[in-house]
């Protein structure tokens, strides 16, 4: 017996050792932390569960049946984040630089199904040098069976990636199936073929980060959500973002304790929106003041910045916001935009997180650009991710909610709850010069701006709206968090389904 426990810890160091000192060494000089340690900073302490810690490959080609380390270059198991349940892998560079290899991929494979299993969030870090070359075919398998549980695990369990290292080729495609994806700064890249195929088919010369790095891809691709600094800031932010999901779809949102008291009145926001319509304004402000002590936790913020998504608490309970950002192309609406939101509105939908959405939209950005790249398809994902969305929505417009945008934008029509303008809210198909000069072309100047100031008088507001039932009240801005508290509250126990289908086909 004594022999055996001896035999078990001589092992269990072996694994925790991973590729050993010189590799652990080489990893850290480039800035980055191990898997174990990297799993030590995310999860509680003490939490840690691991499987599958004795796992070694089976492939027998070119000389690997003489090289076998422990746990294969995957750290696997479940733990916990501020006391709720997670599933988490780690691919650790250390053995064979992270390759996944067939028994890599069941590890993985293995931690997802008990995932969907028991309904608990799955959290991957990612950091391999891709397929795992020697097993050829099998490694190919191995990633497939991971991209089908990426898939059937989407809108049941939260899936999130944090990419902290390399991530290539067809390792690509299993984070891009995931909910969200963090990066790491000047650390991680994620890109289909690397630098030097791209010179070879394409004669571009580009380097791994601009190619794919975390810059690259939080701010013109828009495949990453967040970059980070270093590893420690991608974890710790992890954490607190963990805390706004829930468990799964067939948990509710988690609730925290607040002291931030609902009917707060916050008198600096009637003073938000400036006097001139063409004067912009950082809706952060409001979404900040609108939500518990000001966390708002902003996704993507570095790309389509004209639409603001991301999570805050309102009651101590997760809402999920969407904002027009009149500081970046005066809040229009364009192909980034509608597909950075549209998704964002899919998993809220998907694990029943209500949708605040605050309005001032002049319209969809025009341009050859935009519709020679598919402003129409692209515009409409937005506009079914709203209508088919059964959660609980409430819409709150500014300013200006002009034409289609304002269909788009959680309107009345699109199943809104509750339907909320400001005082300085204009509701209309377009403003007021434009409308005016297809209305009464060929009129003098001095008629058109006659007829201007008439037009502004009676559709600059949101009195015409209200009147058709459209907007359910017009609230001062200084009392838009209580009245969005109390909606909540209200709508807490909303029951609505769609139509039995086996999926819908959006646009994509």
């Amino acid at each position: 017996m004594a022999t055996t426990i001896d035999e078990l810890e001589k092992r269990r160091e072996l694994a925790k050792l991973g590729g050993g000192d010189k590799r652990i060494a080489a990893q850290h000089s480039k800035g980055r932390l191990t898997a174990r340690e990297r799993l030590s900073v995310l999860l509680d302490p003490d939490s840690f569960e691991e499987v599958d810690m004795f796992v070694e490959h089976n492939c027998s080609d070119f000389g690997m049946d003489k090289q076998k380390i422990p746990g294969d270059g995957v750290v696997t198991g479940s733990g916990t984040i501020n006391g709720r349940l997670v599933y988490v892998f780690a691919q650790d560079f250390t053995v064979f630089g992270g390759s996944l290899s067939e028994r890599h991929a069941q590890k993985i494979c293995k931690v997802m199904d008990a995932a969907m299993k028991v309904g608990a969030p799955v959290i991957g870090l990612n950091d391999s040098g891709g397929a795992r070359i020697q097993e050829g075919v099998a490694s190919l398998a191995g990633y497939a069976e991971v991209f089908q549980r990426n898939v059937l695990a989407s809108g049941v369990i939260p899936q999130v990636s944090l990419i902290m290292g390399p991530c290539a080729g067809g390792a690509v495609y299993s984070p891009a199936m995931t909910d969200f994806i963090f990066m790491v700064k000047d650390s991680s890249y994620m890109f289909v073929t690397g630098p030097d195929v791209v010179k070879t088919v394409t004669n571009e010369v580009v380097t791994q980060e601009e190619l794919g790095g975390a810059v690259t891809h939080t701010t013109k691709s828009g495949v990453a959500d967040v970059a980070f600094e270093n590893d420690i800031d991608a974890l710790l932010a992890t954490r607190e973002f963990f805390d706004f999901l829930p468990l799964s779809n067939r948990h509710e949102v988690p609730a925290r304790p607040c002291t931030d008291p609902w009917d707060r009145v916050e008198d600096s926001l009637d003073t938000l929106v400036p006097p001139s319509t063409a004067t912009p304004y950082d809706m952060h402000e409001l979404i900040r003041k609108v939500a518990d002590e000001g966390d708002f936790f902003e996704l993507q913020p570095a790309h389509a910045a004209n639409i603001i998504v991301g999570f805050c608490r309102i009651e101590g309970r997760t809402v999920g916001v969407v904002a027009n950002q009149p500081m970046v192309l005066a809040g229009c609406l364009d192909i980034a935009a509608s597909k950075k939101a549209g998704r964002f509105v899919r998993f809220c939908d998907a694990f029943e997180i209500p949708i605040l959405t605050f309005v001032d939209v002049p319209g969809f950005l025009p341009g050859v650009a935009q519709e020679h790249g598919g402003i129409i398809k692209n515009g409409a994902k937005l506009l079914f991710a709203y209508a088919e969305a059964t959660v609980p929505k409430i819409t709150v417009i500014t300013r200006k909610a002009y034409g289609g945008a304002y269909d788009v934008m959680a309107s009345k029509h699109l199943r809104g709850d509750l339907n909320y303008a400001w005082p300085t809210a204009e509701i209309a198909v377009m403003g007021a010069k434009g409308a005016v000069e297809i209305i009464f072309r060929g009129k003098t100047p001095k008629e058109i701006a006659e007829h201007t100031a008439e037009y502004e008088e009676r559709f600059a507001n949101p009195f015409v709206a209200a009147s058709r039932g459209y907007i359910d009240d017009v609230i001062m801005p200084h009392s838009t968090r209580r009245r969005v508290a109390l909606g909540l509250r209200r709508l807490r126990d909303k029951q609505l389904e769609n139509p039995w289908k086996k999926h819908d086909n959006i646009p994509l």
